[in-house]
């Protein structure tokens, strides 16, 4: 069976502002790209100039489909600091998070995009835990700015198990709340089998990350290590085929987080890769 589902890239939109990696974009299209996940974590960035810088410096080479809004700092990517400074749950950052997303909703209109998509944080499994029901008020509060303006809040994945997030959206009971579904994320923090999560997560998934890694290992104090897609632990020929069968007709955003000329090169392997498994 043959899937037509698009296949993109999440990018930082420094590059469209006139990097000098700008180039690299170019190589990608011709070797396949049609679309891209805008992500800025600077939110002095997020201004209408640049929205219509990045629209022009994209038009007739990517058709933008989402945007990943970031929060300022402290923000440590680790078992031990990462509950307490990433995302919306910790209290201290909250308000000043939340204000920031806004923002981020703002510019994502201006882009013309209705999906909106960050890390909310390492999202307590026990609902009776203090500060539970606060973070449930904090995400009803920025998924009702979202609908106000036709979007969606997708939640990337990860940081928490399927089910906590599935639970999560339950007590919030918003419409518009989604699944930005990166599937090494949930191996690289030991969350979750993706395939398994596919049943799980089902049709709130509304972007996915095209990644790979693997569980951690040695010191588990840190997260896994990514690899190249196919040379991970997700487990593609089993995963992608899954995905596309249960009938997911979103993009397919490639994520490799390295720099330079390998990662054009990684992008460029894994788009082959992942159309053949497309059955192109």
């Amino acid at each position: 069976m043959k899937f037509n589902n698009s296949i993109g890239f999440i990018q930082d939109m420094k590059i469209f502002l006139g990097n000098d990696d700008y180039d690299m974009i170019d190589q990608l299209v011709d070797a396949g790209l049609e679309t891209v996940q805008v992500l800025s974590s600077d939110i002095h960035l997020m201004t209408p100039e640049n929205a219509e810088k990045v629209l022009r410096a994209t038009s007739g080479k990517l058709r933008i489909t989402s945007f990943w809004a970031g929060w300022s700092s402290p923000d440590v990517w680790n078992f031990v600091d990462g509950p307490a400074t990433l995302g919306l749950v910790p209290h201290a950052y909250r308000a000043k998070r939340l204000d920031e997303l806004k923002m981020g909703v703002d510019f994502a209109k201006k882009l013309g995009v209705h999906d909106v998509a960050t890390h909310v944080g390492f999202v307590p499994e026990t609902p009776t835990l203090e500060g539970y029901r606060d973070l449930v008020a904090a995400v009803r509060y920025i998924a009702d700015y979202c609908a106000k303006n036709d979007m969606y809040f997708n939640f990337e994945t990860g940081q928490e198990t399927p089910v906590t997030l599935m639970r999560l959206f339950s007590d919030v009971g918003a419409d518009n709340l989604g699944v930005n579904f990166d599937p090494a994320n949930l191996i690289l923090y030991g969350r979750g089998n993706p395939i398994d999560a596919i049943d799980i997560y089902g049709s709130k998934i509304r972007g996915v990350h095209v990644k790979d890694g693997d569980y951690p290992k040695g010191d588990f104090y840190k997260l896994g290590n990514e690899r190249v897609v196919g040379e991970g632990s997700v487990n593609y020929p089993v995963f992608l085929p899954k995905l596309l069968k249960s009938g997911y007709t979103g993009d397919l955003y490639i994520e490799r987080e390295i720099t330079g000329q390998q990662r054009a090169d990684d992008i460029k392997k894994t788009i082959t890769y992942i159309k053949t498994l497309m059955g192109e």
